[in-house]
């Protein structure tokens, strides 16, 4: 995604992604690890859970290195043809690293002068870290308001070392500079939520995994993932349509568009959503999990999300976004990920229907023209 800033505002140059499915979130991941805990109080602090231990996501050795060179090529040559079929002309990236990859957590800590906070935040990190402080960038923001007890909380993201020099070589092959890694739920955030302060849920439906982030003051705040999505729903589809895994993509297409505007045919959104069950019923209970979550930290007592955002490539799921609402009573719709962007009428279709699998690239690329 390239945008330029043209009259204060983010102008949409040109785009371009790949039809085939890209694996480069798994390269990184080899197990789960449930990050135990959800503390609150002074000096504690409140995890997501179903969070990858970053420790496990890459090893040393000179097989891996050899294998990490030839993926690198593999990945830099994808994305070469991509800039390249798109007629980009930016030689600068703004680039996401997937939830699975990144150590997150919301830590309450007293009030004190820079200097002495990131001896604290070191401190209080360093003893729940997967691994070595020294092999991880660390990176925090101060959230917005103080406790009852003049304490207050802070938002950090951890990231190995090896996985920002992987990225970095990456795109250096490519013939990109690196300018910026930031997490999937940021670029979301600032694409979907902008600079809305109400506390929000953006639910990113992809093809392996669905991630939740609720959204307060305009920061990303909890951090959870589930392995289910749109390949689960394509092996549902083959099953009951004993179609080839081919065709599943283009029936799956089709259904996405017959579904909303005929609510009378034989599928009916009752019948629907019982197909999909071992679908939509993992994210109905993610969705609980999450509430459960955010109102168990510390300040975030009482409080609920007023909305709830669906997008990726399975974010238009028909009939989800409305039982989502029913069962929560919270508005729920799929996000517009290009109404900050500027584009050309006669694209409008065309970008309708891609723009939930677009929701993070946008994201990224609003980050150095919108303020």
């Amino acid at each position: 995604m390239e945008l330029r800033l043209e009259k204060k505002r983010p102008v949409l140059f040109t785009y371009g992604l790949t039809q085939n499915k890209q694996d480069v979130h798994k390269l990184h991941v080899a197990e789960d690890k449930n990050i135990a805990g959800l503390l609150s109080g002074k000096g504690e602090t409140q995890f997501s859970a179903g969070q990858t231990n970053p420790a496990t996501i890459i090893t040393a050795g000179a097989d891996t290195d050899r294998m990490n060179d030839a993926q690198i090529e593999k990945y830099a040559e994808i994305i070469k043809n991509v800039c390249r079929a798109s007629k980009t002309t930016s030689k600068i990236a703004v680039v996401s690293l997937p939830v699975s990859s990144i150590f997150h957590a919301v830590v309450t800590l007293p009030v004190a002068k820079k200097e002495e906070l990131d001896h604290l935040i070191k401190a209080e990190v360093k003893k729940l870290l997967p691994m070595p402080l020294e092999e991880m960038a660390l990176d925090y923001q101060v959230l917005g308001g103080l406790s009852a007890d003049k304490s207050q909380r802070i938002l950090v993201n951890a990231v190995p070392h090896k996985l920002i020099e992987f990225y970095t070589k990456v795109f250096q092959r490519a013939g990109l500079t690196l300018d910026a890694l930031e997490p999937e739920s940021t670029a979301l955030t600032r694409g979907l939520v902008g600079r809305d302060q109400a506390v929000s849920m953006i639910i990113d439906i992809g093809a392996e995994r669905t991630n939740f982030f609720i959204i307060d003051q305009g920061a990303p705040i909890t951090h959870q993932s589930i392995e289910s999505g749109g390949d689960k729903i394509d092996k549902i589809l083959q099953n009951i349509l004993g179609v080839e895994r081919e065709l599943t993509e283009q029936v799956k297409r089709d259904l996405f568009d017959f579904l909303p505007a005929n609510n009378n045919n034989i599928l009916s959104e009752q019948k629907w959503l019982d197909i999909l069950m071992p679908v939509v019923d993992p994210i109905i209970k993610e969705i609980e999990v999450s509430f459960e979550l955010y109102l168990r930290q510390t300040g975030n007592e009482g409080k609920r999300p007023e909305k709830i955002i669906l997008t990726g490539g399975m974010g238009p799921l028909p009939f989800l976004a409305q039982h989502i609402q029913e069962k929560f009573k919270i508005k729920c719709y799929v996000g517009d990920a290009w109404a900050r962007v500027v584009y050309q009428d006669g694209l409008k279709p065309v970008l309708r229907e891609i723009g939930p699998r677009m929701s993070v690239a946008i994201g990224l690329a609003l980050r150095n023209v919108v303020q």
